[in-house]
C-alpha cells in the first residue's frame, strides 16, 4: 500500500460514565483507568502512533477536562490531539457524528471506541475495507465466554468442562473501524452506531468485517480489568 493512501485519522471516543467500572470511575474517566501501569486511553494513544496515526480526535464527555489535562495536545504522545465535546446522553451517534465535522478532512479514516487494548494491524484491515468497498469495516474476533461449559449427556452425567471456551462459529465487535466520511448520513443524532448505522448499512451491504486473530483485551468492567491486568503480566 502506498504511503500517501493511509489515513493518518484516528476518531477515538472517551466520553462514557463507565458506570461498570465503578467505584473507580466516579471521580475518573474511564479512558484514565489504569491498566498494566498506565491510562487505558494511553495504551489506544500509543497503539494508533506505533500504526502511522498522526492525527487524534477524542470524543470527550464524562469528566472531560481530566481527559484533556492529561493528553493535552498530544506532543508527548508523539500526535496531534484535537477534541470534540459530546454529551453522555447523545451516545457513540453524537460522539462519531459531532468529531468527524469538527476535525476530519480525509475521506477514508479510522475510528474506535477507547476501551480496547489490541494490536491490530490497521494496514491490513485499511486493505480489507478497500476491497469490500462499503461505507465501514468492523474488526471482529472470536468470542471467549466469561463462564466455564459443562458437558452433560442425557443421563446427566457430568462427561467434562471447557474452562471459558472461545466460540469459533461467532463473532463479535472489537470497536475499531475503517470509516468512509459519508457515512455521517448514517450516523443518528443521538443514540449508538452499534444498535442503529450498522444494521441499517448491514441491510443496505454496505458493512464489512476483518477478521482479527491477534490480541484484544476490552476493559468494560471491574471483572474485564482484573483479566486484563492479568493478561498484560503473562504477555510481558
Amino acid at each position: 500500500m502506498r504511503e500517501s493512501s493511509f489515513p493518518r485519522t484516528a476518531v477515538v471516543l472517551s466520553g462514557g460514565e463507565g458506570i461498570r467500572l465503578r467505584p473507580i470511575t466516579k471521580d475518573l474517566p474511564k479512558g484514565l483507568v489504569k491498566v498494566g501501569g498506565k491510562p487505558l486511553l494511553q495504551w489506544v494513544v500509543e497503539w494508533l502512533k506505533a500504526s502511522g496515526v498522526k492525527l487524534v480526535v477524542m470524543g470527550v464527555a464524562y469528566l472531560k477536562e481530566q481527559i484533556i489535562e492529561y493528553f493535552g495536545n498530544g506532543e508527548r504522545f508523539g500526535v496531534r490531539i484535537k477534541y470534540s465535546v459530546h454529551t453522555v446522553e447523545g451516545g457513540t451517534g453524537e460522539g462519531f457524528r459531532l468529531a468527524i465535522a469538527r476535525h476530519v478532512d480525509e475521506s477514508t479514516f479510522f475510528a474506535l471506541n477507547g476501551d480496547q487494548i489490541t494490536d491490530i494491524k490497521l494496514g491490513s484491515m485499511l486493505s480489507r475495507h478497500t476491497k469490500i468497498g462499503g461505507l465501514a469495516t468492523i474488526a471482529v474476533v472470536h468470542p471467549r465466554l466469561p463462564f466455564g461449559l459443562v458437558e452433560v449427556d442425557k443421563r446427566d452425567s457430568c462427561r467434562g468442562f471447557l474452562e471459558k471456551p472461545i466460540l469459533m462459529d461467532r463473532f463479535i465487535s472489537t470497536g475499531v473501524y475503517v470509516f468512509e466520511k459519508k457515512i455521517t448520513k448514517y450516523l443518528p443524532a443521538r443514540g449508538d452506531v452499534e444498535r442503529l448505522t450498522f444494521p441499517r448499512l448491514s441491510r443496505l451491504n454496505r458493512l464489512g468485517a476483518y477478521r482479527h486473530h491477534g490480541s484484544f483485551i476490552t476493559v468494560n468492567s471491574l471483572r474485564e480489568l482484573e483479566e486484563a491486568e492479568e493478561a498484560l503480566r503473562e504477555s510481558a
